[in-house]
């Protein structure tokens, strides 16, 4: 909720509302906007104590914005910039599969009880068939953030249309980040959520166990330790 709040919501307001000539004009407003972004970005990378590459992107992503703004780039750029950055994370997870380190094993390995699953798929012959299957759904994640580009691309074109540093390049700037969470996150999350439903799906087939099984569980604690009671000492 923050990070829409911080990302989404309050930009989007700042921009489209308060971008006038009598109020922040249209330089001033996307300044403003995309500081609550630029900020939060910073301070996620504090409260994690480590420079992760999600809120990186981010923080380029908002300086390239401002930029094209004060240098005045054509609007067309903008749809280029914002088609960019989901582009090469597209490009990044399909080079992950070519050199056989694919991303969704990544994201597996911190998901599920390797113990637990590589015991399970040794035993039942079925430890090839897991990495032809995790390497394909790589494909399906590297498909989400292509399909996240093109939308990018086809809403910045669309809406973005006005000369940079007015006040109506301002609002459509506002437009297109208000439209973009239905036009597409929602569409991307849906992806998503089918690719990590075919992976829970498929580990659970090939390990004949269920999805609660071949889940890490909390603090990494066994699942026979945490929920399994203790037997009552015998008394004295």
């Amino acid at each position: 909720m923050l990070s829409l709040l911080f990302n989404v919501l309050i930009p989007t307001i700042i921009m489209i509302r308060f971008s006038g000539e009598d109020q922040l004009g249209g330089v001033g407003a996307m300044l403003v906007a995309l500081a609550f972004p630029f900020f939060f970005g910073i301070y996620n990378i504090f409260r994690e104590k480590k420079i992760g590459w999600v809120p990186i992107l981010g923080i380029v992503s908002i300086m390239l914005s401002g930029g094209f703004n004060l240098l005045k780039f054509p609007a067309e750029w903008i749809a280029f910039k914002e088609a960019s950055i989901p582009l090469v994370l597209a490009l990044a997870i399909l080079v992950s599969a070519w050199i056989n380190r694919p991303l969704a094993r990544l994201f597996l390995n911190q998901l599920l009880d390797r113990e637990v699953v590589d015991k399970a798929l040794h035993e039942r012959g079925m430890y090839d068939q897991y990495e032809k299957r995790t390497a394909m759904a790589t494909y399906l994640l590297a498909f989400a953030f292509l399909l996240s580009a093109v939308l990018n691309f086809i809403l910045a074109r669309v809406i973005v249309t006005s000369d940079p540093q007015t006040p109506e390049y301002t609002q459509e700037i506002g437009r297109m980040t208000g439209l973009s969470f239905p036009v597409i996150t929602i569409p991307v999350m849906v992806v998503l959520m089918g690719t990590v439903i075919y992976i829970m799906m498929t580990v659970s087939k090939l390990t004949g166990l269920e999805a609660e099984q071949v889940l890490r569980q909390p603090g990494g604690k066994k699942k026979d330790e945490s929920d399994t009671p203790k037997e009552a000492e015998p008394a004295q």
